[in-house]
């Protein structure tokens, strides 16, 4: 599949569980950059404000990737909440992700065993509830080519999931044309074999 097109969250998703009267909430969300990751950590803390805990982590980019991460115990013992959120995120099959739990603290300490499981288990319950979608990183191509080739040209472009975002016609035929960053090569080849090298291609 490449890391042109992945699942990423449809919407939001949040849940709640409680654990020896201490109180998870988890918020699920879409975060396309990791300032959306923390608006939505920042609106996590306006909203419960008075929770004692709001740990996170985000995952921006490919499902799987780690070079845009970030997470935090806020508070908790270290390696209890950040850390297994993330590898959750990591190993969930999405892409631009992240994830707030919210803790009240029901005034029973629940160890480290068993903040690892309620960080971890509140995340894997918020992704069981959120819908996906796939989320497909697109190339801008423009053609310049010979007025012979507009009919064929148009009709090739569905077989590489390409739409026409816009057309000229002067002394030659300019096309613009949105599609998949994968398929450009092919969609290259294809044109040029089919006008014989001709087309300019940008």
């Amino acid at each position: 599949m490449g890391n042109s097109r992945y699942a990423i969250p449809l919407g939001r998703a949040t849940v709640e569980d409680e654990i020896k009267r201490s109180r998870f909430i988890t918020t699920l969300d879409r975060a396309d950059d990791p300032d959306s990751a923390r608006a939505l950590i920042a609106e996590m803390r306006e909203a419960y404000a008075d929770a004692r805990h709001h740990c996170y982590a985000f995952l921006v980019g490919p499902p799987g990737s780690t070079g845009t991460v970030g997470m935090s115990d806020d508070g908790e013992p270290h390696g209890t909440a950040g850390r297994p959120m993330l590898n959750v995120l990591v190993h969930s099959g999405l892409g631009d992700v992240v994830a707030v739990v919210t803790r009240y603290y029901g005034g029973t300490q629940l160890g480290r065993g068993g903040l690892l499981r309620a960080y971890s288990s509140g995340v894997q319950y918020a992704l069981s509830e959120v819908g996906r979608v796939e989320k497909v990183e697109l190339a801008t191509v423009s053609l310049r080519f010979n007025y012979t080739y507009v009919e064929q040209i148009k009709r090739l472009l569905p077989d590489h999931e390409a739409a026409l975002v816009h057309e000229d016609y002067g002394a030659e035929v300019a096309f613009r044309i949105d599609l998949p960053t994968e398929r450009v090569e092919e969609l290259t080849r294809v044109v040029q074999n089919l006008t014989n090298g001709m087309a300019q291609i940008g």
